[in-house]
């Protein structure tokens, strides 16, 4: 295994994280240093020998720093093959085997809430340049972009110095570093420059966690990558107190199950399986909101995540373990709440901190060879705004109904059908080819029936055959877009059998 030696090393960073420790080990094996402003200054102070950045151009830094390594004796020592030996000579030109950089705090800066100007300061011009010069010069030179990396290069280079496949990863690393760097100046400058819509481009960067236990399937391996920009409360910043590792299904319900109870004001439990939800209720308390979202359907609900939009008790945390549950996921826990269902060793448990922060990110999908991007479903009613399209009027029950199943029906897959009472779901038909194949779904799920419960749909009803299958279960008020050609037909139907209907003009498909 071919190893290369580091005889000379350029290093400019603004992270000085453990790099005292680091130039001394390279000083201690006769490695020459040559460094840039306050980096240099920073390793000088502790004694190590260092050349500054000047000296080899002959050139001074100027305009605040903007311009120092920008400089041929440097891009020079960084860029030259061995096979460049002629120029070398004729410019005396003394190469680096490594560089070490990393880049201006851009992020931080952002996060700082800087103004505008300040913040263009903090856009990093020699430092992107000398990592993609350098990692791209990959066969000769080792490009150290994170001071993770220090110590176990300090040893390579002990044992005989860095094999390609090493300067390959330390390449690759140092590219994507300024990937994410580039990718975090643009989004900023487009939301400081007011840019609106959707991008032209796609770029996104994300930090990834450790492997996944699997994704959909055990065969199948997965990983989750967390956006570096956002700080809303989400699963990706919540924190597992307990529980096995999640998998791929584990996050998109957890995910979903958040999403589904940030929708409320009132307190909140919803229970998600397979990405659907299968039980949901508002109540004056958390034990008795997960007792109804439970009930909507018990068998399901087995080994199902569980959201909450408020802290979790300890008798609450004693309803949830008295039967198998995957997760739960809550802004807080009691003490007692947590002494309690860490009797359950496997459970996930998840903790957001305050939900009053937070917002759906865009939807990214990923198609064969592309990507669908697609701004967030946040779009919801004003239930008084309804249009009543019955003879009968819904009363201020049914209103109270229909606008709770009308959240909760945004988060069913389509063809979606929500039975509800009052603020809880009796009955959930997700995901059919046809709509009249959910309504009978959510027929069969209600317990012990649907009499006097309204429906939601989230989308118009194409025919009149869902209206008449949801009166014979018992429904007496409708919710749905409306927009088919056959609206009257609907309307007819439901005006027959005397029930109310309204349209919102908006619907919710969820594919």
């Amino acid at each position: 295994m071919e190893r290369r030696q580091v005889s000379r090393v350029l290093i400019s960073v603004s992270d000085k994280s453990k790099l005292t420790d680091f130039a001394t080990e390279l000083d201690s094996l006769g490695v020459e240093i040559v460094s840039t402003g306050g980096t240099s200054k920073a390793i000088k102070e502790n004694g190590v020998n260092v050349i500054p950045v000047e000296e080899v151009t002959n050139f001074p830094e100027m305009m605040g720093g903007r311009v120092k390594t920008l400089h041929p004796l440097i891009f020079g020592g960084i860029l030259a093959r061995d096979s460049d030996s002629e120029d070398i000579e004729k410019h005396k030109i003394n190469i680096f085997d490594m560089v070490v950089c990393n880049l201006y705090p851009f992020k931080e800066a952002v996060s700082k809430g800087v103004n505008l100007a300040s913040l263009i300061e903090e856009i990093d011009i020699g430092g992107p340049s000398l990592l993609r010069a350098s990692a791209k010069n990959h066969s000769r030179v080792a490009v150290v972009s994170d001071p993770e990396d220090y110590a176990w290069i300090i040893d390579e280079l002990k044992s005989g110095g860095l094999t390609v496949e090493q300067r390959q990863d330390l390449a690759l690393k140092a590219y994507r570093h300024t990937a994410e760097y580039d990718t975090t100046i643009q989004r900023e400058l487009g939301l400081r420059f007011g840019e609106e819509g959707l991008p032209s481009s796609l770029q996104i960067s994300g930090i990834g966690s450790p492997p996944l236990r699997y994704g959909e399937n055990p065969h199948q391996a997965a990983i989750f990558y967390s956006d570096i920009f956002s700080s809303a409360p989400s699963v990706s910043d919540a924190v597992q107190i307990q529980g096995k590792q999640l998998s791929y299904n584990n996050l998109l319900d957890f995910d979903s199950a958040l999403s589904i109870v940030t929708e409320f004001d009132e307190l909140t439990a919803v229970v998600v399986k397979h990405n659907n939800p299968c039980g949901a209720a508002s109540a004056n308390n958390l034990e008795e909101a997960y007792d109804l979202a439970i009930n909507t359907d018990p068998q399901s609900s087995f080994g199902g995540i569980i959201s909450f939009n408020g802290e979790v008790s300890e008798a609450l945390a004693k309803k949830i373990v008295s039967s198998f549950k995957e997760g739960v996921i809550a802004p807080s826990f009691t003490k007692g709440a947590l002494e309690i269902l860490s009797t359950k060793d496997n459970l996930r448990v998840l903790e957001t901190g305050s939900l009053d922060n937070y917002q759906r990110n865009p939807t990214l999908r990923s198609l064969d060879k592309g990507w669908l991007l697609q701004e967030s479903d946040e779009a919801m009613i004003n239930i008084a705004d309804c249009k009543v399209v019955t003879q009968r009027k819904p009363s201020s029950n049914e209103l109270e109904s229909l606008y709770f199943a009308w959240k909760i029906v945004k988060h069913v897959k389509s063809n979606a059908i929500v039975f509800a009472r009052s603020k809880n779901t009796v009955g959930i038909g997700a995901g059919q080819m046809s709509r009249i194949d959910s309504v009978k779904i959510a027929e069969f799920k209600s317990i012990p029936d649907a009499k006097g419960c309204v429906m939601a749909s989230d989308a118009f009803f194409p025919f009149r055959d869902g209206i008449d299958e949801a009166v014979k279960a018992g429904i007496t008020a409708v919710i749905q877009p409306g927009g088919s050609m056959r609206d009257q037909e609907v309307i007819d139907a439901a005006n027959e059998q005397n029930i109310a209907m309204v349209f919102t003009g908006m619907r919710h498909f969820k594919h």
